[in-house]
């Protein structure tokens, strides 16, 4: 089945002025911005560089896989730059942020496309724990920094710019996409052509009552795969398509395992029953939990995992780190107990959840 980097292969002669934009390309940009461009591609909203520009700077540099959320990025790189659609596409405003103390991971990038339209890309969770703890705190917090920095990149851009925006995301860059494109005001909303979620999470309950995300809701495209666990978090007012992984579980995430029939992504009628399963059981769970419960929860195991000395997601599996993280759990009564009351909770919420399946079947 054909993915990303065969869609490069099969679309890359045509520029955007034959085949306009669609969401093949959201998920395309999507997945470059997790490339970190910092020193080569400009910072500045009016200095943009070419993609090959790019991606040579990017190739020279001593260890770029450094760089690189996985391989396949770089292939996905190269294959972009030395083609006629992606080639031709201009790279810049590049902002990437981390802050640990303030619990903000964001990152973005836009892509001026040869229709004289423009792509915003926002990073979805990179592999620091910084970056994992942002996502964790959208469970009991309104809005989280991450949110605000797309909104505020949205409206930089936007403003020294009077062409037509498309704006996506992979994972919870798909979630900030939604965010900016729903808080920016009219006058901005009326420039956005679309908005590609790709398996990114929902919001609190607030926000599907809020006007601008009612605005702005006709314009979201929302894509899950069939056996989605972030992308059905929390809510969603849009409708979503659900769409072929080659993968199971939660290795359908990855961008590269979505399967693609010339331009477009190969779609399934529903997502699969344990998706739903999965869903159920941890909206279940979360329903169960105050906001309180939830950032005390949230807190104690990230707490648990720095105090263990683990600082990247890469590190977290590997047999050092989880002993360190057992050591820590068995010196902190307090912490344990409390993890495992929680996982216990999961687990009846799971009971729960299957019982009322068996009813209904």
């Amino acid at each position: 089945m054909a993915n990303l980097l065969d869609y490069v292969d099969w679309r890359g002669d045509l520029d955007f002025n034959t085949v306009p934009p669609n969401s093949v390309d959201a998920l395309l940009f999507s997945t470059l911005s997790y490339i970190n461009f910092a020193g080569i591609v400009p910072n500045d909203a009016n200095v943009f560089v070419s993609l090959q520009e790019a991606a040579n700077g990017l190739f020279v540099i001593p260890k770029v896989e450094e760089r690189l959320r996985v391989e396949r990025d770089l292939e996905l790189l190269e294959r972009c730059a030395r083609s006629k659609r992606f080639g031709s596409c201009r790279v810049g405003f590049y902002r990437d942020v981390l802050i640990r103390e303030q619990e903000t991971q964001f990152a973005a990038i836009t892509f001026l496309l040869s229709d004289g339209s423009a792509f915003l890309a926002f990073r979805g969770t990179d592999s620091s724990m910084t970056g994992w703890k942002e996502d964790f705190n959208m469970s009991y917090q309104d809005t989280v920094p991450a949110q605000l920095a797309a909104l505020e990149y949205l409206k930089d851009f936007a403003s020294v710019t009077t062409m037509p925006l498309h704006i996506c995301g992979h994972s919870k860059g798909g979630n900030l996409a939604v965010y900016a494109a729903s808080k920016c005001g009219f006058q901005i909303q009326r420039r956005i052509a679309g908005v590609y979620n790709n398996d990114g999470p929902g919001f609190h309950q607030a926000m599907m009552e809020d006007p601008g995300y009612l605005a702005i809701v006709p314009r979201i495209h929302t894509y899950v795969p069939q056996s989605s666990v972030i992308g059905m978090l929390l809510e969603h007012e849009e409708p979503y398509t659900v769409v072929k992984s080659t993968q199971v579980g939660l290795l359908q995430h990855d961008a590269y395992s979505w399967s693609i029939l010339g331009g477009d992504f190969v779609c399934e009628e529903e997502l699969t029953a344990e998706s739903r399963f999965v869903d159920k059981a941890l909206k279940t769970w979360m329903a169960d939990m105050s906001i309180e419960e939830r950032n005390t929860f949230v807190d104690t195991v990230f707490d648990v995992i720095a105090s263990s000395g683990v600082d990247n997601t890469k590190d977290l599996f590997r047999i050092k780190s989880l002993a360190a993280l057992l050591k820590q759990l068995k010196s902190d009564e307090e912490a344990k107990k409390l993890i495992s009351s929680e996982f216990n909770n999961l687990w009846l919420a799971a009971t729960k959840s299957q019982s009322k399946k068996n009813e209904k079947e």
